[in-house]
C-alpha cells in the first residue's frame, strides 16, 4: 500500500525547486565528481561555494594535500548566541564514484545541506551549527587519513572542539512503495519493513542517546515514515559515510540515508541521475531534518 501524504505547502515547494535544481547543477557530467578526470571536484565546489554566499554565509575551506592535489572541505558556520562551545555539524559529500554523475549518491545530500543553510539563516540560534560538504568519502579514500571529513574531525578532535552532534546526509532521495524493495544487511531484515518508502537515521552503539532524541524529534515534525537503528559498525553499512569519521574522534554521529546499496538500485552506476529522484519526498525528508535541527539548536 503507498503512503499517503499530504501535498507539499507554498514554502515546501520552494524547497523542492531548490533542491532539483541543485541536484541538476551537481549532477550534470557522466564523468562524475572525482579527482581522476580532469579533476571534476573544481566545479562542484565552486557551484557550492557560489550557493552558500548567495544565501548570505561568508565560506571557509579546509585544504590539504594528498599526492601532490589540493583538496578542500567548504564550509559555513552560525555561531550561537548562548551556547556558542556547542557545536553540531551538518554534512554530506560532495565527491561521487568516477563514470557516475552521483544525482542520488550524493548530489542529494549535499542539496540538503544548501537548502538547510538557506532555511537556517533567517533565525537566531543558540547553539553553533557548521554546515560542511565534505570531499573524498568515495574510494580510494573512503575510511583513510586523506577522506576529507576524517581531516576535518581530526582537526576538530586537535582543537578539542565540542561537537555535540554530526549529521551525514547520505544518499536520501530515492523511495519505492513496492513489496520487496527495501533490503537490509544479514540480521537486521526481520526487524524493519520491506517496502523502501522511508527514510532511515543510522548510528553505532555510542551514538545511540542522540539518536533516540533526533528519531523522535522527526517524527514529531516530518511528514515521512522513518525508522532508527543503533548498530555495531561491523554490520555492513553502519559506517559507511562521513560519520565513521566523528565516530573515531569520539563524537557521536548518525547517518540520515534511503540505505543506499540496500534499496537504490543505480547506486554507483552512470545511471545515478538526476530522473532516478523523488522530489517531492526528499523535499519531505529535508524540511523534517531542517526542523529537527531547529529543534536542537535552540
Amino acid at each position: 500500500m503507498a503512503t499517503q501524504l499530504l501535498p507539499l505547502n507554498s514554502a515546501e515547494q520552494e524547497s523542492l525547486a531548490y533542491l532539483e535544481f541543485h541536484i541538476k547543477s551537481l549532477a550534470s557530467d557522466a564523468r562524475g565528481r572525482n579527482h581522476h578526470l580532469g579533476n571534476t571536484l573544481i566545479p562542484a565546489r565552486t557551484y557550492i561555494t557560489e550557493q552558500f554566499q548567495a544565501a548570505g554565509y561568508e565560506v571557509l575551506f579546509q585544504e590539504y594535500s594528498f599526492a601532490n592535489i589540493t583538496y578542500a572541505n567548504i564550509e559555513v558556520e552560525l555561531l550561537g548566541n548562548e551556547h556558542p562551545d556547542e557545536i553540531i555539524v551538518i554534512g554530506a559529500h560532495y565527491d561521487s564514484v568516477i563514470h557516475s554523475p552521483g544525482a542520488n549518491d550524493n548530489a542529494s545530500g549535499v542539496a540538503a545541506v544548501l537548502e538547510i543553510a538557506r532555511l537556517l539563516n533567517r533565525q537566531p540560534l543558540s547553539r553553533t551549527v557548521r554546515l560542511v560538504a565534505f570531499v573524498n568519502e568515495e574510494p580510494p579514500f573512503f575510511q583513510t587519513e586523506a577522506m576529507g571529513s576524517f581531516v576535518y574531525a581530526k582537526r576538530s578532535a586537535a582543537r578539542k572542539e565540542n561537537i555535540v552532534a554530526m549529521f551525514t546526509l547520505e544518499t536520501i532521495g530515492y523511495f519505492s512503495d513496492e513489496p520487496g524493495s527495501q533490503t537490509y544487511p544479514p540480521l537486521v531484515s526481520h526487524f524493519y519493513p520491506d517496502r523502501g518508502n522511508f527514510i532511515a537515521f543510522v548510528s553505532n552503539l555510542d551514538s545511540r542517546q542522540l539518536l533516540q532524541e533526533s528519531i523522535r524529534i522527526f517524527k514529531e515534525q516530518a511528514t515521512i515514515p522513518a525508522e532508527s537503528a543503533a548498530l555495531p559498525a561491523v554490520i555492513p553499512g553502519v559506517d559507511w559515510s562521513d560519520q565513521w569519521s566523528f565516530w573515531q574522534c569520539g563524537y557521536p554521529g548518525i547517518m540520515i540515508t534511503d540505505t543506499a546499496i540496500y534499496r537504490y538500485p543505480y547506486y554507483h552506476t552512470p545511471q545515478d541521475t538526476p530522473d532516478k529522484i523523488d522530489y517531492e519526498k526528499m523535499t519531505r525528508v529535508v524540511i523534517g531534518v531542517h526542523k529537527m535541527i531547529e529543534r536542537l539548536l535552540l
